[in-house]
């Protein structure tokens, strides 16, 4: 059984909840102090519907996503020489969890895209470095891209789409023993007519990634922990920068203005995964070790308010993956004030007084994929 701890910390305008992580099917009171205008209900509970039972000593969970049909697709990783990356399905109403497939390579993160296919940025470590599309009918998956300017990809890592139907992705390289062929870590997009066009390199190793409910701004997360040589017999270089920063975007989807940083996380392991509610709120994943949890701030940077998934300080260091979260994600319809978090090897989930914003698909209208 996991360990249980409690206790509630405010640092300014940020709320911290902290409570008991529970096992697969419990659930914990978060202590919540109201704000002016609260995220989380007073009453809200986090409550873990799933927990590993594979033979996986190592890795992580993963890259939440909503599908049409309003089930959760998540990624179960191993890290090491095992490449068999389980994605799972979630239906919240029943509860019920299945396995979509489990040959996914590395698959981290997950989206829908504008057709209802799944996409899966699959990173190195043995994995393809590829961005790939997934049949939910069949569950044959074509590669979309793993390539720019003729030179293999780092290794993708997390990706978003637009209401055109272009795909958005970060490229870094945490972990492998692959060489890599690009100098430069960037955020990519592929258009529809599968050209990869470079949106911007101003980002040491590029993480979670999100645009603004109106398009006109794109986040990333800035996570560069120091594990990026480009071949393996090179010494992995210091710890560089740890935010989440924002780009102004034009009409056709390109940065058109200056970086903004939103968050600084200093010395301290910063974001992850990120996602936004309809009132252009981001929601964090931070893999922070002194205070792990889910920040969640305005566009303009206000913090608003700070979800502790995990207990504090923890020995160990990332041995230890306790209450470390990576991904959330919104659900949708009547599951839409539904925030999912990927934690350590569980998948959770806390109702919020806010709704996701609306992914890709919804806007298109794309008909549901049978999944039966």
């Amino acid at each position: 059984m996991l360990r249980s701890w409690a206790g509630t910390i405010v640092i300014g305008s940020v709320v911290v909840a902290a409570a008991a992580v529970a096992a697969r099917g419990d659930t914990f009171q978060p202590a919540i102090e109201p704000l002016v205008n609260p995220v989380f209900a007073a009453d809200a509970r986090l409550e873990c519907v799933y927990e590993r039972t594979a033979d996986l000593e190592s890795g992580l969970t993963e890259g939440p996503a909503v599908a049409p049909d309003g089930s959760i697709y998540f990624t179960d990783m191993p890290f090491g020489t095992r490449h068999d990356t389980i994605i799972n399905r979630f239906e919240p109403a029943t509860k019920r969890l299945s396995v979509f497939t489990a040959k996914a390579g590395k698959a981290n993160g997950l989206t829908f895209d504008a057709e209802g296919f799944l996409l899966a940025a699959d990173g190195a470590d043995g994995g393809g470095r590829c961005i790939r599309r997934y049949d939910l009918r069949s569950g044959a998956a074509t590669t979309v891209a793993d390539r720019f300017a003729g030179k293999r990809l780092n290794a993708p890592n997390d990706l978003c789409v637009d209401r055109l139907g272009r795909i958005y992705f970060t490229d870094p390289f945490y972990a492998g023993n692959e060489t890599r062929e690009l100098d430069e870590r960037a955020v990519y997009r592929v258009d529809r007519d599968g050209r990869v066009v470079k949106i911007t390199r101003e980002v040491e190793m590029p993480n979670g990634i999100v645009l603004a409910p109106d398009e006109k701004t794109l986040y990333v997360g800035d996570h560069n922990n120091g594990g990026n040589r480009k071949s393996p017999k090179d010494p992995a270089p210091p710890q560089g920068a740890m935010r989440v920063v924002a780009f102004p975007l034009d009409a056709d989807g390109r940065v058109a203005g200056p970086r903004r940083t939103l968050v600084d996380f200093g010395a301290e392991n910063g974001p992850d995964g990120i996602t936004v509610d309809s009132s252009g709120n981001l929601y964090i994943a931070c893999r922070s070790l002194a205070r792990p949890g889910v920040l969640v701030i305005a566009s303009d940077g206000q913090r608003l308010a700070f979800l502790q998934t995990g207990p504090a300080k923890q020995s160990g260091g990332f041995d230890d993956w306790r209450g470390i979260p990576s991904n959330v994600e919104f659900g949708t319809g009547n599951d839409a004030h539904t925030l999912y978090v990927t934690i350590d090897k569980r998948l959770c989930r806390i109702a919020t007084q806010t709704t996701g914003s609306p992914p890709a698909w919804a806007a298109r209208r794309a008909p549901v994929p049978s999944t039966n």
